[in-house]
């Protein structure tokens, strides 16, 4: 996962300095915000001159997600406030992907806080690369963008292998990411979401009243 994030950061670095910013930026975006998906938009935000507003509105509707994320994360694991703090901050989709499968039920929280800490490093390194770099990458090169896509699509793909025998839910993600493009493509990211937790919360109850009721 470390080594996958470090052409990643390398694209991130890449389109802050073609977006106009200083190549620092990269550095400083990677290591404080630390936020994925959200320093992407962050830096057409930034390049644009966004209103504080629009971007802590767009932080908050990109970023939801993580309100879920402790309800299985092993936070409990880390000892110490400050490693709880940073084991908080340091809470990405990649981290929670990879320390709630089933492999990672017995890892102390000394692991999980390394683990978070390494890929950290990856992230701020690959961007500072290339924000450094990114002056002889040429302008005309397309789909840099595309790369934290591709590592989520990857690490979907994990997760069903890993859940096997949880086949409706990438179904359920899949339904309601194309009922978010039917109706509102224009907000698909929070629809889809929305309509995904809905349909989660749905097959849960309905499963506990089953469960009740033999």
């Amino acid at each position: 996962m470390g080594l996958g994030l470090v052409p990643l950061g390398l694209a991130f670095g890449v389109l802050v300095t073609q977006s106009g910013l200083a190549w620092w930026w990269a550095s400083v975006f990677t290591a404080l915000v630390y936020a994925g998906s959200f320093e992407f938009l962050l830096v057409g935000l930034v390049a644009g001159v966004a209103p504080l507003g629009t971007v802590a509105l767009t932080a908050f509707l990109v970023n939801i997600r993580h309100v879920f994320y402790p309800l299985s994360f092993p936070l409990h694991r880390v000892r110490g406030r400050l490693t709880k703090a940073y084991s908080t901050f340091a809470l990405t989709d990649e981290a929670y992907a990879l320390t709630t499968g089933e492999r990672a039920r017995s890892w102390p929280g000394r692991r999980i806080l390394w683990l978070q800490l390494y890929m950290h490093l990856y992230w701020v390194g690959g961007a500072t690369a290339g924000g450094l770099l990114g002056s002889l990458v040429p302008e005309g090169v397309t789909g840099l963008d595309f790369a934290l896509t591709a590592l989520f699509a990857v690490l979907v793909l994990d997760a069903i292998r890993d859940r096997r025998d949880d086949l409706p839910t990438p179904v359920l993600a899949l339904l309601s990411a194309l009922a978010a493009r039917l109706l509102l493509p224009g907000q698909m990211m929070p629809v889809a979401c929305a309509l995904f937790t809905a349909a989660l919360l749905t097959r849960r109850l309905a499963t506990r009243g089953r469960t009740r009721h033999a």
